[in-house]
């Protein structure tokens, strides 16, 4: 695995390692604690990620589109959800094999691969996906692995995983997700519907005996977790 990137990578202006860094100091400020997801977020471009025409605004703590109805998630969102998996609630571990459902334009699956052993992320629009793998192809992350697939159902033949991260949101938890989640694996997804802030919730579900638990956590907005690929 490779974060050293080209010259061209640490960008100018509103895409400097010194904007990275400010949003790095507001993580921090925001609760971020883990070491390792903070240095992540420092490392990865996300102004690689996003069009253009919004790099300047690519370090905001904020959704940015990415098209085909999808967005960016927020760098605050992303730092949580991986800092939950992390942590869980029975203390920090590395989140080791990974299942990223929604690879989008692949900026949390670049920060993941900077944490964790080794990561399968899976996106159902062909599109982001080509797209995603032309964001992360400069990146050379040996342990990064992309497909096209329904993340409803996981990816059973890499599973089971130690960890798993859903970046859209379901009614319930996904049955074919559990199932991959390895013995005291945790996951952490957004929980009901999408619009007012109070519908839509962060949730940590950890494998624990022969049953799972699960724990409530901030109040979020994401785009919904959607059925087949295309």
């Amino acid at each position: 695995m490779s974060l050293r990137a080209p010259g061209e990578l640490s960008g100018v202006g509103m895409t400097s390692l010194r904007t990275r860094a400010r949003m790095v100091e507001r993580l921090r400020e925001q609760g971020v604690q883990d070491a390792r997801v903070l240095e992540a977020m420092a490392t990865v471009p996300r102004h690689l990620f996003v069009e253009e025409a919004l790099a300047h605004r690519a370090y905001e703590d904020t959704a940015l589109p990415i098209n085909f109805g999808q967005t960016i998630s927020q760098p605050y969102v992303v730092a949580r959800m991986i800092e939950v998996l992390s942590t869980g609630r029975r203390g920090t571990r590395n989140p080791g094999k990974v299942l990223e459902v929604g690879t989008g334009c692949g900026y949390q699956a670049a920060v993941l691969a900077a944490i964790a052993r080794e990561v399968y992320s899976v996106e159902r629009i062909r599109a982001l996906h080509e797209r995603a793998r032309r964001n992360l192809l400069g990146l050379k992350l040996s342990n990064l692995r992309l497909v096209h697939a329904d993340g409803r159902f996981g990816l059973e033949q890499a599973a089971p995983y130690d960890s798993i991260i859903i970046a859209a949101a379901a009614d319930e938890v996904p049955e074919a997700l559990l199932q991959q989640l390895a013995q005291g694996g945790r996951m952490v997804l957004p929980l009901g519907r999408r619009g007012r802030r109070d519908e839509q919730r962060l949730a940590l579900v950890e494998r624990v005996g022969r049953g799972f638990e699960e724990t409530a956590l901030e109040w979020v907005n994401f785009v919904r977790l959607e059925n087949g690929r295309t």
